[in-house]
This record gives C-alpha cells, structure tokens and sequence, in this order.
C-alpha cells in the first residue's frame, strides 16, 4: 500500500462533508438496491470514514469495511469505539483479493463512490466478485461516467478530452470541491461492465437517480444530464 493516501491530506474535509445522513440520492438508491441486510455479512470497499458500513450496521448486518487511506480508517475506528456496532474496519488495499482472505464469503459487497478513486479497477472487482458467495449482491454507484458535467460542474472525464480517453485526472470545475483535491479515474460504461462481468458478476439493475432540487437549482445545466449511475450485479 502507499505510505499516503490520495485522501489521508484531506480526512477532516471529506469526513465533515460526507456525515452519517444517508439522504444524497445516489447513497440512498444504493441502499435500496441492495436490499434487506438484515443477518446477513457485508463487506463495504473503499468504505472511507464508515459512514455507509454504519448504517448497514444500524440495518442489521455484520459488517467489514476496508480501505486504503489510514486517516480515514482511524475515523471510522474512531466512532466504533464511541457508539459499537460491532463493525471491523481494515487499513488494506481492495484491489489485493489476498486482503480478505482470512473472511468467509460475504452476502453483499457494496461500494459508495469509490471505484474511480481505485487505480485497478481490474484487482477491485476481483476483490468484490471473490468476496461474495454465489448469488450473492455487489452494488457501487459512481459519478455518472457518460456525461460532461457543467459550468462550474466537472463531468466524469475532463472538458478538454474524448468521452474514450480513460484515465485518470483532476477536475478543475470550481464545484467540484473533492475532485479538485483527489481526481478521480475515468473510465467509459462498458469497461465498467465488461470488468464486472470477467469476474462473474451480472448486471441485474441500474439507476440513474436524480440530484437533489437544491443541488440541481444551483447547477441547472449540469442538472440536464445523468449525475449519478448506480449498479447491482449478481454474482454468477
């Protein structure tokens, strides 16, 4: 792993903007893709400051988060031992399958946002696919990677390049407060896919949630387009 995460130099901003209120919309259609959880075992990658690994706790799950940035993981650590809800969170690298070994297979795999912010996409798949029990649910949602965004608004890939150049990249979109300061892997929608299904797992839905009104009254124009894309695979 890095000695430093792209993410440990700014744990307090990412922390303080992101709270435990699961009420973005993208958060929320995620939640409700993946269904009851209740009994069952979850893992969240790139789980960051734990905010989505406590609420599928709250749900009643047994719940394993992991993620790279050390500074994060101390936060989430941090509220475990303030309010218990008895999740294990792990400092590790989610695209290294050998990471979650010593774990049984899990019912659900969920990540929040974090797939463009994981270099191999390749290894992050394996990682999930791999985790999961047969029939078993992966759901991630990511920053719609289709569309450019607007004034103010980085899209998924920057405004002076090709919807097909993948890669990674910094926005510059003044709104665009934590990708400015950590960028952000674009990649088109069917390497999403096609990554998904070499390792066995099948898209069973997606959703394109709409932003918040209030976000959307103050970015009219990139409000037009798709924001968010949210996905549940089966596992094969």
């Amino acid at each position: 792993m890095p000695d430093v995460a792209r993410y440990d130099e700014i744990a307090d901003f990412y922390a303080s903007g992101w709270t435990d209120a699961i009420d973005d919309p993208a958060s929320a259609r995620l939640l409700d893709l993946l269904g009851p959880v209740a009994g069952g075992r979850v893992l969240e990658i790139a789980c960051g400051h734990g905010r989505v690994s406590r609420e599928l706790a709250r749900r009643g799950a047994a719940v394993v988060g992991v993620d790279v940035s050390q500074a994060l993981i101390a936060k989430a650590r941090a509220a475990e031992r303030d309010a218990p809800l008895g999740i294990r969170y792990l400092h590790a690298d989610a695209s290294r399958p050998s990471a979650l070994r010593e774990f049984p297979p899990f019912d659900a795999v969920v990540c929040n946002f974090g797939l463009s912010d994981i270099d191999d996409l390749e290894g992050a798949v394996a990682t999930a696919a791999g985790a999961l029990r047969p029939g078993g649910v992966f759901a991630c949602s990511i920053l719609h990677p289709c569309f450019p965004g607007g004034p103010g608004v980085s899209g998924s890939w920057p405004g002076d390049a090709r919807y097909h150049g993948e890669g990674w990249w910094r926005a510059d979109g003044e709104l665009s407060a934590l990708r400015r300061q950590v960028g952000a892997n674009h990649r088109t929608l069917s390497t999403y896919v096609n990554t998904f299904r070499r390792h066995g797992l099948w898209v069973d839905e997606f959703a394109e949630p709409e932003p918040a009104p209030e976000w959307a009254a103050k970015r009219p124009e990139a409000a037009r387009f798709p924001v968010f894309l949210v996905i549940k695979c089966v596992k094969e």
